[in-house]
């Protein structure tokens, strides 16, 4: 037997032995925190507003809607393509194509999201695509997307967030350069109702999305400044915290709109101010927020 086979096998020892740490740093290292952000978060950033599948009146005249819109410096609107119960996988989509250029045409950007029910993961898939491949009579398309998971049909919650990663897995990963965000259950909500969606799967969401936009509503449940000043930093710093990351991209969704006075408002405001750290601010939705509380809101998108 030739003298070099003893090193030889050795070698081979060692290589193996080199790869087997390498895969170990690899996995272990992925499993303690998320992945890197893929794309510019930015365009969740500013002064937002909601629309949604509900809101006859934004397509009965879209290219009015946009002109107002604008007119609140708004800089981002959050327009719902269609949710897990709709007719379509685009619901109203030659107005919402027209609501879309209109916008544009103002330098305002548009993110379309979807609520996913989870219990039909097929149509899930399909309809999040489908914001992908919108494009309007001119071929404009969304600037970013959002998928709501926010969806508690599906009763077997194990079941319910496997589907909820899988599908945001799918969609960054077909997404390419469009931005991905995640409008998740209010972090301070599930605290306080931790059956509603037991072990939330935040960490495994925040590896596949470029930023999260919480529904932080204390319309009609918390009365005066500080109850709401101090349910919204909560939920802030709470979300910091499931993602295993602080320095998550946050869009702060407040509302209802139109079940907030003037010292709830002030203090949704002010607990975002003093954040400090969030990207964009906005009050769903677009339909019911009185110009009281723009003059509020406006400060903070600038």
């Amino acid at each position: 037997m030739p003298s070099h086979v003893g090193p030889t096998l050795s070698g081979v020892r060692v290589l193996l032995a080199a790869l087997a740490a390498t895969l170990l740093v690899a996995v272990t290292g992925a499993s303690a925190a998320p992945a890197a952000k893929q794309q510019d978060a930015s365009v969740f950033g500013g002064l937002g507003t909601w629309t949604d599948i509900y809101d006859g009146r934004v397509y009965v005249q879209p290219e009015a809607t946009a002109a107002r819109i604008a007119a609140r410096g708004v800089k981002t609107v959050w327009a719902e393509t269609a949710n897990y119960r709709a007719s379509a996988d685009v619901v109203q989509a030659e107005r919402l194509g027209r609501f879309v250029e209109a916008l544009h045409a103002r330098g305002i950007r548009v993110v379309a999201w979807y609520l996913p029910g989870h219990v039909n993961h097929g149509r899930d898939i399909r309809r999040a695509r489908a914001m992908l491949g919108f494009r309007t009579a001119n071929g404009q398309s969304f600037d970013g997307i959002a998928l709501n998971v926010e969806g508690t049909r599906l009763r077997n919650v194990a079941l319910r967030s496997r589907r909820a990663v899988d599908l945001t897995r799918r969609i960054r990963r077909e997404a390419g350069g469009v931005p991905l965000a995640i409008v998740p259950f209010n972090p301070r909500g599930l605290e306080r109702r931790p059956t509603t969606w037991p072990r939330f799967p935040w960490a495994e969401l925040a590896a596949n999305a470029d930023a999260f936009a919480p529904m932080i509503y204390t319309g009609g449940a918390y009365t005066g400044f500080d109850a709401t000043y101090g349910y919204v930093t909560r939920a802030i710093r709470l979300l910091r915290t499931h993602t295993q990351d602080p320095d998550v991209a946050i869009h702060v969704a407040g509302g209802v709109a139109n079940r907030l006075g003037r010292e709830e408002l002030e203090g949704f405001a002010a607990a975002v101010v003093d954040d400090g750290q969030t990207i964009g601010v906005s009050l769903y939705d677009w339909e019911t927020t009185p110009a009281s509380a723009w003059r509020v809101l406006a400060p903070l998108g600038r």
